[in-house]
């Protein structure tokens, strides 16, 4: 096997990549609109209203006693949010909900590295050496349009001491799988120094069918 890394043709094609970055971008802008505009109306409507005045400094009024001083120049007074302020609030969840879109279509990978294998997500990266971790197959659904479903098919690692577990699609954005070479990379980490019989020996079954995806891509 070879110590190279290798980048895993994972995570979604061009295409799709630039819709759902563009939609994670609209989702932020209209959080931040949401957010921002009460801040603004409420200025507005205080100047309108006549309580938007300009407070006096401290020269205008420090020869006044401490009783007749405005609120607002009072030591430690803040002025409390306006319930039009905290309406504004309701736009954060979109403003991280569109944030978390554009940092999982971009930073969305996967790369074997030896027998490590990592899978790099919105928000951190996962490794997992697949030579002594237990694996198995799996599947992934995901929907396309509104009745259609497509299940891709999915190795599963998880570390034997920390519980830490990965997961690598095995079908490429527009492929049937991943390309033969990949595909073979993965088996040879699995299979890289272990025994062939208890616990490990659904682990070499694993590699071998990997191999036979390898040596027939076409799925004829």
């Amino acid at each position: 096997m070879t110590n190279e890394r290798i980048r895993l043709s994972v995570g979604a094609a061009s295409g799709p990549r630039a819709v759902a970055a563009v939609a994670g971008v609209l989702f932020t802008a209209v959080g931040a609109a949401f957010v921002l505009l009460p801040v603004v109306a409420d200025g507005l409507l205080r100047r309108v209203t006549g309580f938007g005045d300009p407070v006096p400094s401290y020269d205008d009024v420090r020869d006044l006693p401490p009783e007749l001083l405005p609120p607002d120049l009072h030591d430690g007074a803040t002025a409390a949010p306006t319930p039009l302020r905290w309406a504004g609030l309701c736009g954060l969840p979109f403003v991280l909900l569109g944030l978390y879109l554009v940092l999982r279509v971009l930073r969305t990978a996967a790369w074997l590295d030896g027998t490590r294998a990592s899978v790099r997500g919105a928000l951190g990266t996962r490794t997992v050496d697949l030579a002594t971790a237990d694996v198995r197959g799996g599947t992934v659904a995901h929907r396309i349009g509104d009745d259609g479903v497509v299940r891709v098919p999915t190795l599963i690692a998880r570390d034997r001491d920390s519980g830490r577990r990965v997961t690598i699609p095995l079908q490429g954005p527009g492929l049937g799988s991943l390309p033969p070479a990949e595909l073979r990379a993965l088996a040879d980490a699995i299979a890289a120094g272990r025994p062939d019989q208890g616990r490990d020996a659904d682990a070499h079954a694993l590699a071998g069918r990997l191999r036979r995806m390898a040596a027939d891509p076409l799925g004829l």
